[in-house]
């Protein structure tokens, strides 16, 4: 009995080391949901026009895949897209989520029934599952059955020959911890653990390297999750499933402070790392959190644009070369920048500094805001910064993308960041209308302003008694220095601070004591992050677009294809498009002037060129929908000019007929593009050289090719030259159309082969194309960089 009292004692004594680990110093927090409401502005009327779409959707048909693969009758048929098409169920997860949002920022009686329907019916599921299982993923139990026996085939995007399923399931994992966590409900924290303890029980046969092997394959962010679970529950086994399911493979180099995110697809590391923030939370890990913490400082100074998103064509591209951010459609990812809003708000709660509110505000407003149709609420995927292209919008019946599950929560949380508080500080974020409730308090704080309209907001506070309280005003590093201005009931405030910091106000308040800040909003220019020519035009953290037509928007409102989240018209010459003349050596926005006083329309005549664009009106970008836009234009001189334009006509004309002979391109190597594409494979890998995304294989890969209106004649490959003892076949439907033994002789280039399709095949007259690239024994495929399906010149 001794000897039993002991190990309860210590039992409990760990208990009490890992649940109270950070309770030594006082942490700030941002506020609940619940208590801050949203009054009427931009936000406030995009986070209702979400509710709106949200309620479109039948929660039967997201629930569809769940049901069928536990054996039970569905109500009714899956959703189109990505629902039906390998990561069945994965909108499910985002829609408790955002369920949980609505209800506590809105209140909405509607949305928490739904939730607590949707919770009901996979209750159901993970009773006929009868081991703790929840998911959508096709072939559950063939799938989960593999890996648990130690049958691990992983890729960047699969595992064992299925769309990133753990990617899936995080979605439900994290959907689950919302609507106990947002919306309060303990069914869904009892789900939660027993779905959590499906995993330890999954994976218990694994070693730490087969774990890590099965992390290869895209995951979300697992290792998050499982970190909250051990908060939520104080036990220590959920940490250490946290720990287990963190990727050393990036964990490692970020610790090390070394850059190795060239290449990488962005979305399926932003989430690891806010899992190692999540572990560093609980569990005071410094190794965790400077990990975290260099990745968002490499991230935000080095690979982002004026708006606050990153990524071209879902990858990071190089640090020092944004050429690609210019030239391609498949622009900033909005996943990637609901997850970096993510990181940084535990980041800030880590360290209050306002470089994080900085750059918060500066994602929000010109990416998120923007990223939502103000009328219809879809979504949009990619946001091209190439000149003059345009925004694809999602729509409820067809469209089921990542960038919609992640939109339907992007705008129900629009209220989160605006205050953060410890127990005696009050941090004001954002400049954003809003009433915060702060109950252990017995206070209310009133934020009126017309911001970004109005240059200025004012606090009033609502107290039952004077009470002691530190308020902590952002002082933003966009306001210039002697400019920021605050007064309490009419009275300036003296401070030292310099712009970029905390104005700390500390007084014993009263019942409607006011406090007003002034925040004087300049022009500015910002470049591209690798210091080439192209700036984008800022007002205050506002970012400036302009509208430049509405031909050609082809798929404006996406369909249910699986591109159809790009935007795919026409691209404009880059040659054609208008460019900042400058013939001095001052900043471009000395030329920029603003319209009306009343208005944010700015002009910039001045310097616009050629002279068709000088009428165009510069307005915040998140203003700007269902149209052709320009963010970033490059500066020139008359001198470089001339040769730009000259280069630039014949680049441009190269790559038009290029794309007038293209049918249809794959970018192998890359996720939505190879997916978009039914990418099939069988010991194939992936890489990077030069930027540049690749696939081979000691077994075979596949794509499916589009091929609409039966003018296939060739398929073109793009090869490295280097590439050596590299002898496969290829096939098209099945058809040999070519045997290749590359010998590395071409050099250090990248080159093109046209294979001509052969008359069987041409005389199928087939829809789609299957191009097949088979290793002879013995050898490798070559690595391939680019297949395109073309027509005849």
């Amino acid at each position: 009995m001794k000897l039993f009292s002991a190990y309860k004692i210590c039992l409990l004594m760990a208990f009490l080391s890992f649940g109270l680990m950070h309770a030594q110093t006082e942490k700030i927090r941002l506020f609940k949901l619940q208590d801050v409401q949203l009054t009427e502005s931009p936000f406030r009327k995009a986070m209702l026009t979400d509710l709106h779409y949200m309620k479109e959707l039948e929660p039967d048909r997201l629930l569809a895949p769940f049901l069928k693969e536990a054996g039970l009758d569905p109500k009714a048929e899956n959703y189109p897209n990505w629902e039906n098409t390998g990561l069945d169920g994965h909108i499910a997860g985002h829609y408790l989520t955002a369920l949980a949002q609505m209800f506590a920022s809105t209140g909405d009686q509607e949305a928490l029934d739904r939730l607590k329907y949707m919770l009901d019916e996979l209750k159901k599921v993970q009773e006929a599952n009868g081991n703790g299982y929840i998911g959508g993923v096709p072939g559950s139990k063939e799938l989960w059955k593999e890996i648990a026996n130690g049958q691990i085939d992983a890729g960047s995007f699969s595992l064992n020959d299925r769309w990133v399923p753990l990617y899936n399931i995080h979605k439900t994992y994290a959907g689950l911890r919302d609507a106990y966590e947002i919306a309060g409900l303990e069914q869904a924290k009892e789900m939660l653990i027993d779905f959590t303890d499906w995993m330890i029980e999954e994976t218990k046969n694994l070693s730490k390297e087969q774990i890590q092997e099965m992390l290869k394959s895209e995951h979300g962010g697992l290792n998050e999750v499982f970190a909250d679970v051990a908060r939520i529950t104080g036990d220590r086994k959920y940490l250490d499933l946290a720990y287990n399911f963190s990727q050393k493979a990036l964990l490692k180099p970020m610790e090390d402070k070394k850059d190795i995110l060239n290449g990488m697809h962005a979305n399926t590391q932003i989430p690891k790392v806010i899992g190692f923030e999540t572990i560093s939370e609980v569990d005071g890990n410094k190794d965790y959190h400077d990990a975290a913490t260099y990745f968002w400082n490499n991230v935000v100074n080095e690979r982002t644009v004026a708006i606050g998103g990153n990524s071209v064509r879902e990858h990071f591209n190089p640090a020092d070369d944004f050429s690609s951010m210019i030239n391609s459609v498949q622009g900033p990812e909005t996943c990637n920048t609901y997850n970096m809003l993510k990181l940084t708000e535990k980041l800030f709660e880590a360290h209050p500094e306002e470089k994080y509110s900085a750059y918060y505000e500066k994602a929000l407003y010109n990416h998120i805001l923007s990223s939502q149709h103000p009328d219809t609420g879809g979504f949009v995927y990619f946001t091209p910064m190439r000149p003059e292209h345009y925004r694809v919008y999602s729509q409820p019946e067809t469209s089921f993308w990542c960038c919609v599950g992640s939109g339907m929560e992007n705008h129900g949380k629009y209220n989160e960041f605006i205050y953060a508080h410890t127990n005696e500080d009050l941090y004001v974020n954002l400049f954003i209308p809003s009433i915060l409730t702060w109950k252990d308090k017995n206070l209310r704080l009133i934020q009126q302003t017309n911001f970004p309209e109005e240059q200025s907001t004012s606090l009033t506070l609502k107290l039952e008694k004077p009470q002691q309280l530190n308020l902590m005003l952002r002082y933003p590093s966009w306001v210039n220095r002697g400019e920021y201005r605050v007064l309490v009931n009419g009275k300036p405030v003296d401070f030292k601070n310099e712009a970029g910091s905390y104005v700390s106000v500390k007084r014993r308040w009263k019942n409607a004591d006011k406090v007003e800040i002034k925040l004087p909003m300049h022009i500015s220019s910002e470049a591209l992050p690798d210091g080439s020519d192209y700036n984008a035009l800022e007002y205050g953290p506002i970012v400036l677009g302009a509208k430049t037509g509405e031909k050609d928007l082809k798929g404006l409102y996406a369909d249910a294809s699986r591109g159809g989240h790009i935007p795919e018209g026409k691209k404009i010459p880059l040659s054609e498009t208008p460019l900042f003349l400058n013939k001095t050596s001052q900043d471009i926005s000395q030329f920029v002037q603003k319209a009306d006083d009343s208005k944010l329309q700015f002009s910039a005549s001045e310097i616009l060129y050629p002279a068709k664009f000088k009428k165009l009106e510069f307005v915040p970008f998140y203003k700007i929908h269902d149209s052709r836009y320009v963010i970033y234009l490059p500066v020139e001189t008359p001198e470089s000019l001339a040769k730009i334009e000259k280069k630039g006509r014949e680049e441009e004309v190269k790559e038009q007929k290029l794309e007038v002979l293209t049918i249809d391109k794959v970018a192998p190597g890359e996720q939505q593009p190879e997916s978009d594409h039914f990418i099939k494979s069988e010991n194939s890998n992936i890489g990077v050289n030069q930027d540049r995304h690749w696939r081979d294989a000691s077994g075979w890969f596949s794509y499916e090719l589009k091929n609409n209106n039966h003018e296939a004649e060739k398929v073109r490959i793009t090869y490295f030259g280097l590439d050596s003892d590299r002898k496969f076949r290829i096939y098209v439907n099945d058809i040999l159309i070519a045997e290749e033994n590359l010998d590395g002789s071409k050099g250090y280039t990248f080159f093109t082969e046209d294979y001509m399709l052969p008359k069987e095949v041409m005389a199928e007259n087939s829809e789609k194309l299957t191009v097949r690239f088979e290793a002879m024994e013995g050898f490798r495929t070559a690595g391939i960089y680019g297949v395109r399906l073309m027509k005849k010149e």
